[in-house]
């Protein structure tokens, strides 16, 4: 595929999803697995915010594209704690925090780096075998402790629907994950807040949109499929 053909394409995808997303609405481009070349031409058509998985991986294309400051690295996939300092090194945006082990690895870490990182607390709302995050049960457990973490910027939320639901149930899936955090931010915490909702991806974006999310995580729709 030539420079200009994916040009073309990206350009004319981020128009298009643009088109359909509120204002208020913050479009992470999932990059993981997209070359910095793709990067460069979703930049140049206007985003600014990047989804990464792997923090080896974003490492190596942040360097490659040290020539656009402002753009805004966000943590998409699940970090072990072995990897928690780098992660913090790269990423100012950590929407994949999916336990309190982890947010006090972070939090202390965040002290020594001389850094506050704004994050997301994965919840997991149904059942799923695949995916990391708090119950609500295990998170209302872990909120005291998780308020704490003082060198942490607890911001939101952020939710994956399993596979196998269906539109209805993953919209409600959404709706639930907007009450639970209207229902903390009502607890009114010192440092945790429920400004955002990091929920939707490609196939169910429109669902979360219409549920509330705040940021939706795009990858093959802007990007097309990924080899």
């Amino acid at each position: 595929m030539t420079s200009s053909h994916l040009s073309n394409n990206i350009t004319d995808r981020i128009a298009t999803i643009r088109q359909q997303l509120p204002e208020t609405v913050r479009l992470i481009a999932v990059s993981k697995q997209v070359s910095a070349e793709a990067i460069r031409e979703a930049y140049t058509a206007g985003i600014r915010d990047f989804g990464e998985s792997r923090v080896q991986e974003a490492a190596a294309k942040q360097s490659q594209l040290q020539d656009l400051p402002d753009i805004t690295w966000h943590l998409i996939g699940h970090l072990q704690t072995n990897k928690a300092k780098k992660a913090l090194e790269h990423f100012p945006w950590i929407h994949s925090l999916d336990s309190l082990k982890l947010a006090q690895a972070l939090n202390r870490l965040a002290t020594s780096l001389s850094t506050n990182p704004q994050v997301l607390l994965q919840v997991k709302l149904l059942p799923d075998p695949n995916k990391y995050g708090w119950t609500v049960e295990e998170l209302s457990t872990d909120l005291p402790a998780l308020n704490e973490c003082q060198n942490l910027q607890i911001k939101g939320l952020m939710t994956i629907a399993p596979l196998d639901l269906g539109s209805e149930e993953i919209l409600t899936l959404f709706q639930n994950t907007r009450s639970l955090a209207a229902k903390i931010q009502q607890q009114n915490w010192s440092n945790i807040t429920m400004e955002h909702l990091s929920m939707g991806m490609s196939d169910d974006y429109h669902l979360a949109v219409q549920a509330g999310a705040t940021m939706v995580r795009l990858g093959r729709t802007l990007f097309g499929e990924r080899s």
